[in-house]
């Protein structure tokens, strides 16, 4: 379909304030108790689960640091003020003041973003900056089930060392029923979510608190100047110690992917009073701990608990991790529809689970890709600690990415003090720089994987959008002008009836598929729709805006149908909003008509060969407008015809 409409940029300027929460997994009619806890289950479960690998390898990682008090208060020290300053500041009270209609996360940040700076000369840079981030995060999808679940299940180990060598059997076993349900969907059973990762977040503040009590001293290192007096004293090894704390900031991104679904306030006051003070709570139980008992680097995390709980947090752990497996993989779903609507990626086989809730899909091509990506990663790697190796270069890519939008937002948008705008800004980024640089010395031991997941992705989005553009601008030039068709068009001609639509992806012109249906069946429908797509680069398109028609004469009409990237592409049921304008097409009395291009790559400028090639081919991949648009079997016809790009 063709390039959605736009706003102008100004249109966004009086909603920035505070974000609203848009259909989702709760309803926005639900009590703010009830957001909470919905909040608490989806969307902390990926920062949730980070202390069980991040203390361990900041100190025992590719660049093992000693375990004394200066240390060990040193790293402490930089994960309070990570998590104070990238996660309470900049996503739960700067971003989500940021919203796209009530959405969140990196396509609707770019969407929002490209209205600002079109027609500029930045608009290619902001767009290609926009896609890479979410390119990334199929990197980070495929990461965080197979880290997380692992060092979960590594607890074993520390329970009965002859179990270590069920470790990989049992994580994969996990992986797969997890992969395996997500056709079922979650609505069954996500109720249990809030609750279990509750239980979590109260297992990891008892715990911490359970260490710190033995060694109270421990709290003074949320003092900065202790992470100071760790660059001071140890300056290169500090900074690539920021590549493992960075561990503990993984999952931020999820609370402003999310805003849409919980609203900023819940996430919020979820995390402010009872996500982040269980981390904290937590980290320094693990550094207390360490300052007692330094062989319990090994494994910190379970080390902390007390061996009659042990068994409990084992399972606890795994739960946790699986949820949070799924918050990823939910997510997976979630952008690659949302890149399909925005006309990045072709159309993929959707599945909606639920009936009640729109935004539960499952996604058969995503879901498997996925399980064999995570599988080939816990088979190649082994262990947490060799995952943690390439863990966080796509996440701190995400997150300096996410900043720079930010940043145009702030310039374009904002109207405070510049000299606060230009230090809010400055600060962000070079903490993101930091992390970006200490994540990058990581390429080379595992970084690379998420950074070539990244790329291949990049590909894909650019190549598809480029080519579409391509494909539509030929189309448009072959196409045969309204007026000199209609004029041109013999009232001997057969008009039979019902009503037939003509799906286009050029709003202007006549369709090649009616030119071939005159030419090979001789006749024409009583009532004939020139139907054109169109995806909004807002979230949501309200029904009562979603449909616009023009009368072209002698029964032929235009109807344009604008859905936003998280609508549901119903159009069927959209078309029985024609019947106030003036059009009432019968259901049974209606056939739709679709062209099918096969494409053939050639040397015309435009782009590479081997793009066009892999053009043609994810074109060929691509789900059925039918499937697609929902149009009844029985009443669609297709017809192919060949274009040269």
């Amino acid at each position: 379909m063709a390039d959605a409409a736009h706003p102008t940029a100004d249109a966004i300027s009086d909603h920035l304030p505070q974000a609203q929460p848009a259909h989702g997994p709760v309803g926005v009619r639900d009590p703010l108790a009830v957001l909470i806890l919905g909040a608490i289950g989806i969307v902390f479960g990926d920062i949730g689960t980070s202390p069980l690998y991040a203390i361990k390898e900041t100190f025992a990682g590719a660049h093992p640091l000693p375990l004394d008090k200066a240390h060990i208060y040193g790293v402490l020290s930089l994960v309070f003020w990570s998590l104070t300053i990238i996660v309470s500041l900049k996503y739960t009270l700067l971003m989500m003041r940021i919203d796209n209609r009530g959405e969140g996360g990196s396509l609707a940040l770019l969407a929002m973003v490209t209205r600002l700076v079109r027609g500029s000369k930045y608009a290619v840079v902001v767009t290609a900056l926009g896609i890479f981030a979410a390119a990334l995060f199929y990197g980070d999808s495929m990461l965080t089930p197979a880290i997380s679940v692992l060092s979960a299940v590594e607890g074993l180990q520390v329970l009965s060392e002859p179990l270590a060598a069920y470790i990989i059997p049992i994580t994969v076993s996990i992986l797969i029923f997890l992969f395996m349900i997500q056709s079922v969907g979650t609505s069954k059973i996500g109720f249990l979510f809030g609750p279990i990762i509750v239980a979590w977040f109260a297992a990891l503040a008892a715990v911490g608190i359970m260490n710190i009590a033995a060694m109270p001293n421990v709290l003074a290192a949320l003092n900065p100047i202790y992470a100071l007096n760790f660059f001071i004293l140890d300056g290169w090894i500090a900074f690539l110690a920021m590549g493992s704390v960075v561990l503990a900031v993984t999952g931020a991104e999820a609370l402003y992917a999310d805003m849409g679904h919980f609203g900023a306030k819940s996430i919020r006051l979820g995390w402010f009073w009872l996500v982040f003070p269980a981390l904290m709570l937590n980290y320094l139980g693990q550094g207390a701990l360490l300052l007692t008992t330094p062989d319990a680097i090994e494994n910190p995390f379970y080390k902390a608990v007390p061996a009659w709980g042990l068994i409990p947090m084992i399972a606890l752990a795994t739960m946790a991790t699986v949820i949070a497996s799924q918050a990823v993989i939910s997510g997976a779903f979630s952008i690659t529809r949302q890149a399909i609507q925005l006309g990045f990626l072709p159309r993929l086989q959707t599945i909606h689970t639920s009936a009640r809730e729109q935004g539960q899909i499952y996604m058969p091509f995503v879901n498997w890709a996925l399980l064999a990506s995570v599988l080939a990663l816990v088979l190649g790697f082994k262990s947490s600690s060799n995952l943690a190796a390439a863990y966080g270069v796509a996440v701190t890519g995400t997150m300096t990415i996410t900043t720079l939008l930010f940043a145009v937002v702030v310039f374009k948008v904002w109207k405070s003090n510049l000299i606060g705008r230009l230090l809010l800004v400055a600060l962000l980024l070079t903490i993101d720089f930091i992390f970006l640089a200490a994540t990058a010395t990581k390429i080379t031991h595992g970084g690379w994987f998420p950074l070539a997941v990244g790329l291949v992705a990049f590909t894909l989005l650019m190549t598809w959008k480029r080519g579409r553009s391509l494909l539509m601008r030929c189309m448009a030039d072959e196409s045969l002008p309204v007026e000199t068709f209609l004029n041109s068009l013999s009232a001997k001609v057969t008009r039979v009836p019902g009503t037939a639509v003509f799906l286009t992806g050029n709003a202007k012109g006549i369709p090649h598929a009616l030119l071939h249906n005159l030419k090979h069946n001789k006749v024409i429908h009583e009532r004939v729709v020139f139907l054109t797509v169109l995806i909004e680069d807002v979230p949501h398109v309200p029904v009562s805006g979603r449909l616009e028609m023009q009368h072209l004469g002698r029964r032929f009409y235009r109807v344009l149908l604008r859905f936003g990237y998280m609508d549901e592409t119903d159009v069927p049921s959209a078309l029985k909003g024609a019947a106030a304008l003036g059009l009432e097409p019968q259901e049974m009395e209606t056939s739709y008509f679709l062209g099918r291009e096969t494409l053939i790559p050639s040397a015309r400028p435009g782009m590479a060969l081997w793009r066009e090639s892999l053009f043609a081919w994810m074109t060929r991949t691509a789900t059925s407008a039918m499937d697609y648009f929902k149009l009844p079997p029985n009443r669609v016809v297709e017809l192919g015809t060949q274009v040269e790009i």
